[in-house]
């Protein structure tokens, strides 16, 4: 009973924590840690236990389905070659470049270091994709840093079983083996997520019950990464490919009643899971200081933070130039592009969850989960709050301007496709001339109204919203009075708010 409180406790922190977040337009995950550290300060955070099975198997894979739903294929396919680099050639990177630091600044052997350097070594697909959620970059730009945050977890993590086998048993893999795990842990974890996309879509185009929609919704990434994990291939790239497949696919599987419910159903869902899993990173920290009993760990933790960003620079600034070159010249300053790449590789819930599974038996597993912890705070927190000014400093961010206007025009070309369509079913004779007059005039009102004044599509929205909210105070009169049952009630209102959500925006 005492655990549920707690995570009710924490829900309802997040719930205030991201109000304040959206006033003051910093990333909620970056309060969040904040609050967390806060709470873990008080007495009642010892009784707070985080197990490796609570992040890894109930709050992870919903979290990366639904980063993977967000990700655009079309500049994915764009972007495999830059996003592969980063993947694999920058963790590896930074793995050592981590292990090898952390052995200088700690009484940790090189084995131990380097376990450190892999569960540190990739960014974080849940931190990146809610950090990035409020800053407007290039379509390019913000799926090179989503897809790279994604797929550089089967890399990280194959590292990290490696390390931790070297440091607890002694041996060194050799080659072969470490390409027999890439292969198993990667390529059967993108088979196993494959799979079950077509599995799942041919399940959804068969349904059009809201509620089984919605349960099938919420068991995917949990049933996917079960079933990954059961075959020792990696749940984590089965359930990004899942959600990256599903994501392509989704206008064809439901249909928008559908859409909104899961829509509203994932969004309160995510919000609960990042509200708890960000808030438990800052819980953690204090009771892992008190562990170290007064051992210097505040200056690694700043150096090997800083090591990790350093890498990334020293890594991206190359890259940003081979592909500028690769694009037909300098399109703009070289810093631009690294700089917020670089700052956008933060750490957070993959690295937890890795950090929780390791040995009990690991020398140093004390020190190594400070450091853990401490990194994903410094990452969360400095880069948080920093990133958005950075983007603006940049000139990289999309002018609202501009993403009016193109929202705009492909609102004209669809009235137009709309009006070209009932044109030819009137040469055709395919429909009743009283229908199609009336369809024909709704578009030419719609398509009038998009082209107007902003200040008068606001007004005309305003308005229709004032109707609609006379209209909804006399069907809860009709039904108070009788004249209406509850079924009607229900079925008038859900018209009626559907409606509503055509004005809001």
């Amino acid at each position: 009973m005492q655990s549920v409180q707690i995570v009710l406790s924490l829900v309802a922190v997040a719930t205030v924590v991201a109000t304040f977040a959206d006033r003051v337009s910093v990333p909620a995950p970056s309060l969040l840690v904040v609050a967390g550290i806060l709470v873990g300060l008080l007495p009642v955070a010892g009784h707070i236990q985080v197990t490796p099975e609570i992040v890894s198997l109930v709050v992870l894979p919903p979290l990366l389905y639904a980063a993977g739903e967000e990700l655009s294929w079309q500049e994915l396919k764009n972007l495999w070659r830059p996003v592969a680099l980063l993947a694999v050639g920058l963790v590896l990177v930074s793995a050592a470049a981590v292990g090898y630091v952390s052995t200088l600044l700690t009484p940790m052997p090189l084995p131990v270091g380097f376990v450190l350097g892999a569960v540190l070594a990739s960014t974080d697909p849940v931190a990146v994709t809610a950090l990035g959620r409020r800053l407007s970059l290039p379509p390019r730009l913000q799926t090179l840093v989503q897809a790279e945050s994604l797929f550089n977890d089967a890399t990280s993590l194959i590292l990290f079983r490696i390390a931790v086998a070297a440091a607890v048993a002694g041996g060194v893999a050799g080659w072969s083996g470490v390409a027999a795990d890439f292969l198993l842990l990667a390529g059967g974890g993108a088979l196993v997520g494959t799979l079950m996309a077509a599995v799942i879509s041919f399940v959804r185009r068969r349904t059009e019950d809201p509620v089984l929609e919605s349960v099938i919704a919420l068991l995917t990434p949990y049933v996917t990464f079960v079933l990954a994990e059961n075959v020792h291939a990696s749940g984590v790239t089965a359930v990004i490919v899942t959600g990256v497949i599903l994501g392509v696919r989704a206008h064809r599987l439901t249909n928008s009643g559908i859409r909104l419910q899961l829509t509203a159903v994932y969004g309160t869902l995510i919000f609960i899971l990042e509200s708890v899993v960000f808030s438990l990173i800052g819980i953690q920290l204090p009771g892992q200081i008190e562990e170290l009993a007064g051992q210097p760990w505040i200056p690694a933790a700043l150096v090997i933070a800083v090591v990790l960003v350093a890498v990334r620079v020293a890594w991206m600034v190359p890259l940003s130039a081979v592909q500028q070159w690769r694009g037909g010249g300098r399109i703009r300053p070289a810093w631009q592009v690294p700089a917020v790449v670089s700052w956008a590789g933060a750490r957070g819930v993959v690295p937890l969850a890795a950090a929780l599974s390791i040995p009990a038996t690991l020398p140093h597993r004390p020190l190594l989960m400070v450091l853990t912890t401490s990194v994903i705070v410094i990452s969360l927190v400095v880069q948080g709050f920093t990133l958005a000014p950075l983007v603006r400093l940049s000139g990289l961010a999309v002018a609202p301007d501009n993403a009016r206007a193109e929202y705009t025009l492909a609102r004209a070309h669809l009235s137009e496709i709309a009006l070209t369509y009932v044109d030819e079913l009137a040469d055709l004779e395919a429909a009743s001339p009283v229908v199609l007059q009336h369809v024909r005039r709704s578009l030419e009102a719609q398509n009038e109204l998009e082209q107007a004044p902003d200040e008068l599509a606001e007004a005309y929205g305003h308005l229709r919203r004032d109707v609609l909210a006379v209209q909804t105070a006399e069907v809860a009169r009709l039904h108070t009075s009788g004249k209406i049952s509850e079924e009607t009630r229900r079925r008038l209102q859900l018209h009626l708010d559907r409606q509503d959500q055509r004005y809001l925006s």
